[in-house]
């Protein structure tokens, strides 16, 4: 069964208290792993092994980091392919073959 990527601390945490961890939660802005342990006490670990560590990428930062480029990628494609459709068209009603015409339209259909 496939699990979501462990955090480094979750390992830290679980070696230092083992079974004795009621609850846990990922502090995202401080990079850290909190632990809620039995007796009420917290304790926490650090995400990283190493701060200037890069760890693999995966879809989801890919797509945060560079939305805004995907995005305008996507609104070129489309706007080309509208262009080619016009052009498309445009050539079809200049031209006074029919044949021509109805080959014209029926390609920019599919």
């Amino acid at each position: 069964m496939l699990q979501r990527r462990q955090l480094v601390g979750h390992d830290i945490l679980l070696a230092r208290h083992g079974n004795h961890i009621s609850a846990m939660r990922v502090d995202r802005s401080a990079g850290r792993v909190v632990a809620f342990l039995d007796d009420g006490s917290t304790d926490s670990a650090p995400n990283l092994i190493f701060p200037g560590l890069r760890m693999p990428e995966t879809l989801r930062s890919v797509l945060r980091e560079d939305w805004k480029f995907l995005t305008g990628i996507s609104a070129c494609g489309v706007v080309l392919a509208g262009l080619v459709s016009a052009a498309s068209a445009a050539v079809a009603g200049m031209s006074g073959d029919p044949a021509l015409v109805q080959m014209l339209t029926a390609y920019s259909g599919n």
